[in-house]
């Protein structure tokens, strides 16, 4: 169970992941060494489980950012393994998820250029033998970037 000061950590981790000891305990008015003992726990308890760097898409050539959604022709595992395979080896998908509704899968792509999308789409996916329909929605413009997770008094750890 986390207490307050386990979520302000959290908080504080996720606004720089970066951040040493000595900088956190300034920040949350505590010796450095509880800092680090905290969290060692929270990383062995699961609650961090890795440490990224956030990069600017624009600034690696990537100006296309889109979202994929996937209906597979047939509902077998063996559709499934193969296609999740074939996404999860794809560097332009970043994201993949598995949905109801309509579609099966959305994916969240970054790729250099819309033909490079069009590619993707259009000699990966749509020949695929495990995708029957494809459609892709371009963003235009991210009004909120991706943020950390909301860390708030009386959050459980479901496991």
């Amino acid at each position: 169970m986390l207490d307050s000061t386990d979520e302000r950590l959290l908080r504080a981790l996720q606004d720089n992941a970066t951040a040493t000891a000595q900088e956190l305990s300034e920040r949350l008015n505590m010796s450095a060494s509880q800092i680090g003992r905290r969290r060692q726990r929270l990383e062995a308890e699961g609650y961090i489980t890795g440490y990224h760097a956030s990069l600017d898409a624009a600034a690696l050539g990537l100006s296309v950012q889109a979202f994929v959604q996937v209906s597979m022709s047939g509902h077998t595992p063996a559709n499934a393994q193969v296609f999740q395979k074939l996404a999860q080896d794809r560097p332009e998908v970043v994201s993949l998820w598995t949905l109801t509704g309509e579609a099966d899968y959305m994916l969240r792509v970054y790729c250099p250029s819309l033909a490079a999308l069009n590619a993707l789409v259009h000699d990966v996916f749509l020949p695929h033998e495990a995708v029957a329909r494809v459609q892709t929605k371009i963003v235009m413009e991210q009004l909120k970037k991706d943020a950390g997770l909301p860390v708030s008094s009386g959050a459980q750890r479901v496991r």
